[in-house]
């Protein structure tokens, strides 16, 4: 099944024969209305134990269809439609810690807690947006060493 804007990893479009050896990606997610963007990861693969068995079995996630967590991006893609966002593959991990920590990276390079135009509310559920009160009132010291 085909989706009308699929993931694009180097400017061409990726799908489950591109997997390989890979377990995930890092992904952005960029509104056509607006410009806004939104960093996540997602796993190419859900590993979970078979009921009343011992061994775990491994199946394809959601990934083709998936738009991200974000409950702010979600609202806008009911609102908008999902033509109007691209998704764009910035890395694929073959760990899943690689995978998550390239996520946590990207995020912090982007700034997107503390820039305009970001969906992102979090970075690993530990770091939240602050108020904007918060981020211009803030005073940082130039260190000399």
């Amino acid at each position: 099944m085909s989706y009308p804007n699929p993931w694009r990893f180097d400017g061409t479009v990726f799908d489950s024969e591109d997997i390989g050896k890979f377990v995930g990606f890092v992904y952005m997610i960029v509104s056509k209305v607006d410009g806004k963007k939104y960093i996540g990861r997602k796993y190419f693969y859900s590993i979970r134990k078979v009921k009343g068995k011992t061994r775990r079995q491994r199946t394809e996630s959601d990934w083709k269809k998936y738009y991200g967590s974000s409950e702010n991006l979600l609202t806008e893609i009911e609102k908008y439609s999902i033509i109007n966002f691209d998704r764009v593959i910035i890395s694929l991990h073959t760990t899943r810690g690689d995978c998550n920590y390239e996520e946590v990276k990207q995020q912090f390079i982007y700034n997107v807690l503390e820039e305009d135009g970001w969906f992102n509310e979090n970075i690993s559920g530990k770091y939240h947006r602050k108020p904007n009160h918060i981020i211009e009132g803030r005073r940082v010291s130039k260190v000399r060493l």
